[in-house]
């Protein structure tokens, strides 16, 4: 009976334990210095212990700049990096065992553009094809002139929209990830008011069986 009841006790522990490691805070800190070039260990826990005290995350990263932690709930974080750059993380489930780690990181030069990668819960890169199998391209975000009095004015725009650049964003309140248009941003200010009548609204994946699904 004595040794059922260590048994049970020893699983209970190992099962509260994983669950533990799957929070979000704990992967944050545990993150690997190589994937965090600005962000201590001391500051990624800093941030942690003043959010959770009700403290503003803010501390001096290794640059002598100011970083500030801005959300952190079980399973989203986001960190303002720098004044153009934004870091962020989610957990999603694969199964009901499995969790693996999103992160988009933006930087703004001064338009927008995102990297969204995946991990292992212990930081391992893992392929991105499997969780988001394509990317919106140009013609997703830009819809054609529907007429022939527009058509000039849609060709010499759509000309000067010659690179797609585009800002991620991970949802702490639920599992989707948006994509949002920044071209126009870089482009010269009378050539974006020409593509703005033909823009589209952002683009959006919700997280669905283990992979980003798009939602059209």
């Amino acid at each position: 009976m004595v040794k059922k009841l260590v048994v049970f006790l020893f699983v209970l522990c190992m099962g509260v334990g994983s669950l533990s490691a799957q929070l979000a805070k704990t992967c944050f800190t545990n993150m690997p210095d190589s994937l965090s070039p600005l962000l201590t260990a001391v500051n990624r826990a800093d941030f942690i212990d003043f959010l959770e005290s009700k403290m503003k995350a803010e501390v001096t990263n290794r640059f002598g700049g100011k970083s500030e932690m801005t959300e952190l709930t079980p399973d989203y974080i986001r960190v303002q990096v720098t004044p153009q750059s934004i870091w962020q993380m989610k957990l999603l489930s694969v199964n009901d065992s499995t969790r693996l780690i999103c992160t988009v990181s933006t930087v703004c030069a001064p338009a927008c553009d995102s990297h969204v990668k995946f991990y292992t819960t212990d930081w391992r890169e893992l392929p991105s094809a499997p969780y988001l199998a394509s990317l919106p391209g140009m013609d997703d975000f830009i819809t054609p002139a529907s007429d022939t009095v527009d058509v000039y004015k849609y060709q010499d725009a759509r000309l000067q929209a010659d690179m797609l650049l585009m800002k991620a964003d991970l949802s702490g309140k639920d599992a989707t990830l948006t994509f949002t248009f920044t071209t126009p941003d870089y482009m010269e200010k009378e050539a974006a008011e020409k593509l703005k009548p033909f823009l589209r609204r952002p683009v959006s994946y919700t997280w669905k069986e283990g992979k980003f699904v798009r939602e059209d």
